[in-house]
């Protein structure tokens, strides 16, 4: 075979295998939530949860300084809780080990403030929580997982004009993560908004 024909076969064989490939990636990747969505997972909320945030950052900041539940993957959860209200996903790209978040994020910021000026979640308020993996100190992700959120928080009400006094932030860094199976997983590293509260 001359060299040329078998340059030829080789592109024709990559070309077969992107296409291939192409609508399995475009399958693997996430749908973009649209405010309907982000506002039916939010919403139902019967009654205000009985949950005291400064309570829980003390009781999470206590279980990391005491080493308590050291294994990751062994780790019960510090806020169960949050577990049986509604909430939202949102995996928010920030820079690394920091609390800036990247401007490719700001499209899916756009729709969470959407999402919390609709007219049905006005009488609601809300617990943006932080996580990160089990990757580094524990002490480091509660402190990048409040940071974090608090970052979030700042945005929705300075940038979006989000009430303050419908949005809390509460940072749990690994103690609750959301793939206990897979510790370093990435999407332990999702921020979560929380239904919390009914009313004034």
């Amino acid at each position: 075979m001359q060299p040329g024909k078998r340059g030829w076969l080789e592109f024709g064989l990559l070309k077969v295998c992107l296409m291939v490939a192409m609508p399995a990636a475009s399958a693997l990747a996430q749908p973009v939530a649209t405010a309907e969505n982000m506002v039916n997972q939010l919403a139902g909320l019967e009654a205000t949860a009985d949950l005291d945030v400064a309570a829980l950052r003390q009781q999470v900041l206590d279980r990391v300084k005491s080493k308590a539940d050291a294994v990751a993957l062994k780790r019960p959860p510090v806020a169960v809780q949050l577990l049986k209200l509604p909430r939202l996903n949102l995996d928010i790209q920030f820079n690394p080990d920091s609390p800036v978040i990247r401007p490719e994020s700001y499209r899916t910021l756009g729709r969470v403030a959407d999402t919390l000026t609709d007219p049905r979640l006005l009488p609601y308020g809300f617990l943006i929580v932080g996580h990160t993996d089990a990757t580094g100190r524990r002490d480091n992700n509660l402190t990048l997982s409040q940071r974090r959120a608090d970052s979030l928080r700042d945005v929705l009400v300075t940038t979006f004009k989000i009430s303050p006094k419908r949005i809390q932030a509460v940072g749990l860094g690994e103690e609750q993560l959301q793939d206990a199976e897979h510790p370093k997983a990435a999407v332990n590293q999702q921020i979560q908004i929380v239904t919390v509260r009914k009313g004034p």
